[in-house]
Formats: structure tokens, sequence, C-alpha cells
């Protein structure tokens, strides 16, 4: 009755940082998986609040990311680096259309930011598959 199995989990034993850390980059890969998913030149099927959620979760994910010091750490800061730059872009391109280019937001511009928004949404996806093999490797010590 009074031992406990390996590996099973106890009270207490959850690290508040690192749920915070996945919740975080686990959100800006869905967020920006939503925004991204539809027809690439249909303005109605893009949300530009959700382009605007998916930014600012991400720079919140960035920001997270800077206190780790190990390898894997600065592949993660890295690959928020550039689905920070890309939603960042993709966001410029939006409001240019929208509110410069005499044309509006057109099926072009639409295409172009979705397709930043794709390249963020890759990144997002490697930072998650690096945070399952971190957990994988980290239950294995």
């Amino acid at each position: 009755m009074g031992t406990q199995s390996v590996g099973a989990w106890h009270p207490g034993s959850v690290n508040l940082e690192k749920v915070v850390f996945g919740f975080f980059v686990l959100l800006a890969a869905t967020l920006n998986f939503g925004f991204f998913i539809g027809d690439i030149s249909d303005v109605v099927v893009h949300n530009i609040y959700e382009l605007f959620a998916a930014t600012v979760v991400s720079l919140i994910a960035t920001v997270l990311k800077f206190g780790d010091r190990t390898q894997i750490g600065a592949v993660h800061l890295a690959t928020s680096l550039v689905a920070d730059i890309q939603l960042i872009a993709a966001a410029v391109v939006w409001i240019y259309a929208e509110q410069v280019s005499p044309a509006g937001v057109t099926p072009q511009a639409m295409a172009g930011v979705v397709s930043l928004s794709g390249g963020a949404l890759f990144a997002n996806i490697v930072s998650v598959v690096l945070l399952v093999i971190e957990t994988v490797s980290f239950r294995r010590q």
C-alpha cells in the first residue's frame, strides 16, 4: 500500500512553468491553424481577429522561451521568432491591402496573407514537435 509506481503522477508534481509554456506553444499553433485553414484567397473564411490572436499568443510564447538556455531551447526560440515574423508580415500585408491599397483586400493579397501564416504554422508545428520530443525525453531520465 505504501509503495508508489515509477512514473505515476503525484499531486504537486506538475511544473506550472512547463504547463504554461506548453499551453502557449499549443495555443499559438492551434490559433494559427484556425486562421490558415480554408480557401487561400477567400477573405470571408479568414478572420482578422484570429490572425491578431495568433500573433499575440505567438509573441507571448516567444517571451516564455527566452529563459531556456539549452540547445533545444534555442531551437524553440528560433521557431517562435520565425512564426512571429511571418505572422507580423501577414498582418502588415492585410493592413496595407485594407487601408492603403486602392484595390482593397484582393484574392491575391489574401493569398499572400494566408501563405505567410502557413509559414508561421509550419514553424509552430516544429515547435510542438520539439515540445513533444522534450517531454518524452524528460520522462525517460
